[in-house]
């Protein structure tokens, strides 16, 4: 029986662009690939190891031909829109009062900042949570073991009592591996207000 709905936020309520977003930077950095060091500078970032400061002078030393501006235009290119039916379909979800809402999210601060500018609803959309946890301010991240434990410990809840919801697979199988039922969506097919139909075999239990 689901108790608790932990969603991931990134293609699952907000739309992203990851593919465009890669073929941008490495346009506008002028390189073929991300090196293991700018990987690592983002995973530190987004796990909010270090600050906004530090994340834009590293890539400001590395390429010094772009302004401050240009490299948060592009770190943010990914962003795109927020369709308002999803926003309904967690409004009535939390007004149902059935299942325990939970937001857990890889994500960082000038993405959120961004977010904040643009979703002119984000305020209202983290009210319709129970928790909201992103990976900047708890310093924890997907897909590693402990952001889902720390989840679980923190709400004192049955792994077995949840679904999570993420695009990523390999977030999932984490989630997965500790017992909670997953729905790996897929943005280009899925939809999270069709929850209820896809996975109505997890509701059904109860």
């Amino acid at each position: 029986m689901i108790k608790t709905i932990i969603f991931d936020f990134g293609n699952v309520f907000i739309n992203l662009d990851i593919e465009a977003h890669i073929q941008n930077a490495l346009k506008a950095y002028e390189i073929e690939a991300f090196s293991e060091e700018m990987s690592a500078f983002n995973s530190f970032y987004e796990q909010g190891l270090i600050s906004t400061n530090e994340f834009l002078e590293f890539y400001t030393e590395n390429f010094p031909k772009l302004s401050n501006k240009e490299l948060i235009d592009i770190w943010n290119f990914m962003l795109k829109d927020f369709p308002p039916h999803r926003l309904e379909f967690l409004k009535q979800l939390k007004l149902d009062s059935k299942y325990n809402l939970i937001l857990l999210s890889n994500t960082n601060e000038l993405h959120i900042n961004w977010i904040k500018k643009q979703i002119p609803f984000y305020e209202t959309f983290k009210s319709y949570f129970h928790a909201f946890y992103l990976s900047h301010e708890i310093q924890l991240r997907k897909p590693n073991q402990d952001i889902f434990e720390f989840v679980l410990n923190q709400h004192k809840i049955n792994a077995n009592e949840c679904l999570f919801i993420d695009d990523n697979t390999d977030n999932v199988n984490t989630a997965e591996k500790l017992g909670i039922k997953v729905w790996n969506i897929d943005p280009k097919t899925d939809d999270i207000i069709n929850l209820f139909s896809t996975k109505k075999n997890y509701f059904n239990e109860s």
